[in-house]
C-alpha cells in the first residue's frame, strides 16, 4: 500500500511541476517549431498581387483573357519542367509496386498485412524491405504477367506491357465537402440530405468522409505514339521509339503524358515524400499542378507588366539571339536551337529562377477552361476547377494551357496568352511541372 501512495505521490508531484500547468493560457506544450526547407529542385515564390491578363492586343478578339488585379499566396514551384528521367520514376515505382501485389499472391512476405499494433491491415501493404529475386523460378514465372505475351514480342526482347501500368489513386473533394447541403448538422446530428452525386457522378450517401473522397485509376506510361499521331506526313517515327526510354533524352521535359497522368504523378511524389517524413512526425503540402493564376505570376518573374517572361516585349536579345524555343519562322524549328524540345533549363530562367516558362513543352494547370473565367474567379488566389463525370460533354473536359511549346508561334509564349487542351489527350508539345504550397508566411 505504501508503495501504490509512494507512486501516486511522485506522479501529482510531476504534474504540478510539468509544464503548462502555470493556470495560464500556454498552449499545448512539447509542440517543435518548423522551418520549411527548400524542396529539391523548386524555387520560392512570394506572395503577391499583379495584373493577370493580356498585356498585347487581342488579336483574335478572344476576350478570353481581360486583365484584373488579383493576389497569390506564397508558393514553391518546379524550377524546370518535369523531365522524362523523373517522371520514369513514378513508372518504376507503379511497375515495382504491380510486381510485388502479384508476388504478394504466392509469397505474404511481399506483404504486410499487420499494423505496429497487430490489427490487420485491410488492404495489405506492400513490403518494399524483401528483395525480388528473379533467380527464383516461381517468382519469375508470376511476373510473366507483366511482359508482353509471345505473340506480341518484338524480335524475341522480354518486355514490360506498359498497358498494364495502372496508378490508383484518390483525393478529397474539399470544395464539395465545404457545400453547406453536405455538412453535418450539430443539432439535429444528422447531414441535411441522405444522398447527393459526388463528382464522378456517382450516387452516394452522406455520412462520412468517404462519401467526398474521390477515386480514380490512370494508365501512367506516356503516349510514345503522340509524336506521329500529331503531325500528318511527317517523320516522327524515331522519337516514338527511343524520346522516353533513351539516356539520350533523360534530361528533355515529358511530353505524350495527359492531365489525369500529370495529376496522379503529383498524388504519388506526395505519397513518396509523405512516407519517408512519417517517422519524424511531419507532413508537407501537397504537390499539385499549379492554378493558371499562379502559372502566370510565377511566369512574369515580378515584371508585372511584360509581355515574355524575360521582361521585353521581344524575342531576341541583344544580339539577336532567340530567347525561347518556340517555332520563329515559317517551316523554320530550329533557327532558335532546337527542333523538337530541348534539354531543360538551356535557356536564361526568369527572374523568380524558373527555366522554361515560355517555349520548349507547354504546361497543364490544375483549372478547368472557361473564356469568362476571369470574371468570375475572386481576386483572392483564384481558381477555377471542375472534376468532369465519364458522360460529360468535351467542353466540359478542357483544362488550360500555359506558355506556348517548340511547335507554336510567339503568340503563345506570352505570359498573358491561355488556351486548352482535353485532359484525356496527350501531345508531344505538353508537359508540366509541379507547385506546393508554403507552410505559414514568409
Amino acid at each position: 500500500m505504501k508503495k501504490f501512495l509512494s507512486i501516486g505521490i511522485l506522479a501529482s508531484l510531476l504534474y504540478g511541476c510539468g509544464p503548462g500547468n502555470t493556470g495560464e493560457l500556454t498552449g499545448v506544450p512539447g509542440r517543435r517549431s518548423f522551418s520549411e526547407p527548400t524542396p529539391l529542385g523548386m524555387v520560392f515564390i512570394p506572395m503577391g498581387s499583379f495584373t493577370l491578363g493580356s498585356n498585347d492586343q487581342d488579336v483574335a478578339w478572344a476576350i478570353n483573357a481581360p486583365t484584373k488585379t488579383v493576389s497569390v499566396d506564397a508558393f514553391w514551384m518546379d524550377q524546370t519542367e518535369i523531365t522524362n528521367n523523373q517522371y520514369r520514376q513514378f513508372v518504376y515505382y507503379v511497375r515495382d509496386s504491380i510486381a510485388r501485389r502479384l508476388l504478394g499472391e504466392i509469397n505474404d512476405e511481399f506483404l504486410i498485412t499487420e499494423d505496429q499494433f497487430g490489427n490487420p491491415l485491410d488492404p495489405p501493404v506492400l513490403n518494399w524491405e524483401v528483395p525480388i529475386d528473379m533467380e527464383d523460378e516461381e517468382q519469375r514465372e508470376v511476373l510473366n504477367a507483366l511482359y508482353y505475351s509471345k505473340e506480341d514480342e518484338l524480335f524475341g526482347r522480354k518486355e514490360i506491357d506498359t498497358r498494364k501500368l495502372f496508378f490508383e489513386y484518390y483525393w478529397i473533394d474539399i470544395k464539395q465537402a465545404a457545400q453547406k447541403r453536405n455538412r453535418y448538422n450539430y443539432e439535429t446530428l444528422s447531414y441535411d440530405q441522405g444522398e447527393v452525386i459526388n463528382s464522378l457522378g456517382e450516387k452516394v450517401k452522406v455520412d462520412n468522409r468517404q462519401s467526398f473522397i474521390m477515386r480514380d485509376k490512370v494508365n501512367v506510361y506516356p503516349d510514345t505514339l503522340c509524336w506521329v499521331a500529331d503531325f500528318t506526313y511527317a517523320f516522327n517515327e524515331p522519337y516514338t521509339n527511343s524520346y522516353f526510354w533513351h539516356p539520350a533524352f533523360d534530361n528533355y521535359p515529358v511530353v505524350g503524358v495527359t492531365w489525369k497522368q500529370a495529376t496522379a504523378f503529383c498524388i504519388w511524389r506526395t505519397q513518396t515524400l509523405n512516407k519517408f517524413l512519417a517517422p519524424e512526425g511531419i507532413t508537407i503540402q501537397d504537390y499539385r499542378l499549379p492554378t493558371e493564376t499562379e502559372w502566370e505570376y510565377a511566369a512574369r518573374g515580378n515584371l508585372n507588366h511584360s509581355m515574355y517572361p524575360w521582361g521585353g516585349p521581344y524575342t531576341r536579345n541583344m544580339e539577336g539571339c532567340f530567347l525561347a524555343n518556340f517555332k520563329p519562322l515559317r517551316g523554320n524549328y530550329v533557327d532558335d536551337g532546337g527542333l523538337i524540345p530541348i534539354p531543360v533549363g538551356t535557356y536564361e530562367p526568369n527572374d523568380y529562377g524558373l527555366y522554361d516558362m515560355a517555349g520548349n513543352v507547354a504546361e497543364w494547370t490544375a483549372n478547368a477552361y472557361d473564356e469568362s473565367a476571369y470574371s468570375f474567379m475572386h481576386d483572392m488566389n483564384p481558381d477555377y476547377k471542375y472534376n468532369t463525370k465519364p458522360s460529360d460533354l468535351p467542353a466540359l473536359k478542357r483544362k488550360v494551357v500555359r506558355g506556348g511549346s517548340w511547335k507554336d508561334i510567339s503568340f503563345f509564349l506570352q505570359v498573358g496568352s491561355r488556351t486548352y487542351e482535353y485532359q484525356d489527350s496527350a501531345k508531344s508539345y505538353i508537359g508540366f511541372r509541379c507547385v506546393r504550397s508554403y507552410l505559414g508566411a514568409k
